[in-house]
Parts: structure tokens; C-alpha cells; sequence
């Protein structure tokens, strides 16, 4: 397999387990210490991998496609704050990897995910007309960091195997 074929190949993968997880993560109920409306960020993961192992281009184009499904299945609100705190985490966590090789999945997870809740509040303001909507920066600021946590140890976890894959692969021409 050429290393192109393997690039789509794997951006379609990393687009689809975006999704799935996104889809999942919406059947959950909200769980009691979250605040409403939050989500765990799973689909982050693929989001975060593509950023770390396939660069800025390829993580925005899923960050936009998860934007695109939010937007088809909760409504263009969830489109506009979907695809705002994507694209400046999307950003940031191209630029961490990029810049700092010390910056943890932990930290990377939670300053990532405090950046998508800014990138909402900022949409929230522009819906509302006013600034009033700040008064839930303190909720996203506690969900923000534990959701983060949460899914930068699940990436750190996985992230070895996930290497070792796509090495395998690209080391053996996808035989």
C-alpha cells in the first residue's frame, strides 16, 4: 500500500471512530457530577492521534466532520460550537505536540479541552447577545479539566499500541 492509500486509509478510520464515538458518548446519559450538556470528548481521541501522528490538516478536516455531524444531528448551534472549540483545540493540541515533546496526554487533554469550552463560550456569547453566559465558565472550568483528564489517560493508554500499528503498517508497505 502506497503511504497516500495509507493516509486516507487512515484518516477515514480516525474520521469514523470520531463519529462512532461521538454518536455513543450522546446515548449516555448525563452522568450526575457532569454539568448539562457535557460530554466525556472520546471522539477527542482520534482527534488528538491525527493531530500527533497525521498533522494539523488532517485533524482539522475531522475535527470539521465532527462539527458537520453535530451540526446534522443536534442542530446549528451544536454546528458552530462544535466546529469553534475544534478548530482552537484542534490548534493547541497540534501546537503542544509540536512545540513541547514534554507536555503529557494529561495535560495536553485538559488544556485542550478548557480551549474547546472557551471556543463555546465564545459562541454562546455571540447566540445570547451578551455576556451573561460567562457564569457557566466556573462548570466548564471543573468539567473541562476532569472530561480532559479523562481523555488524555485514555489516549496515553492507547497511544502505544495505536504507534505500534500504524509503524507496522507503514514499515511493511500495508502487507
Amino acid at each position: 500500500m502506497k503511504n497516500n492509500t495509507y493516509k486516507i486509509a487512515l484518516f477515514g478510520v480516525l474520521s469514523a471512530v470520531a463519529l462512532t464515538l461521538s454518536y455513543l458518548e450522546g446515548l449516555i446519559p448525563t452522568v450526575a457530577f457532569m454539568p448539562p450538556g457535557a460530554k466525556m470528548g472520546f471522539s477527542n481521541i482520534a482527534t488528538m492521534f491525527a493531530a500527533s501522528s497525521m498533522g494539523i490538516v488532517s485533524a482539522l478536516a475531522i475535527t470539521f466532520i465532527k462539527a458537520l455531524f453535530a451540526g446534522i444531528t443536534r442542530g446549528v448551534t451544536a454546528f458552530f460550537m462544535s466546529l469553534c472549540g475544534g478548530i482552537l483545540s484542534t490548534v493547541t493540541m497540534y501546537l503542544l505536540f509540536k512545540l513541547s515533546k514534554k507536555t503529557g496526554y494529561m495535560a495536553i487533554g485538559i488544556i485542550c479541552a478548557l480551549v474547546h469550552n472557551f471556543g463555546q463560550l465564545i459562541v454562546a456569547i455571540i447566540t445570547a447577545g451578551n455576556l451573561s453566559v460567562l457564569g457557566y465558565a466556573p462548570v466548564l472550568l471543573i468539567s473541562g479539566t476532569v472530561t480532559g483528564a479523562v481523555t488524555g489517560t485514555v489516549l496515553r493508554a492507547v497511544m502505544p499500541a495505536l504507534e505500534k500499528v500504524t509503524e507496522t503498517i507503514t514499515r511493511k508497505g500495508g502487507k
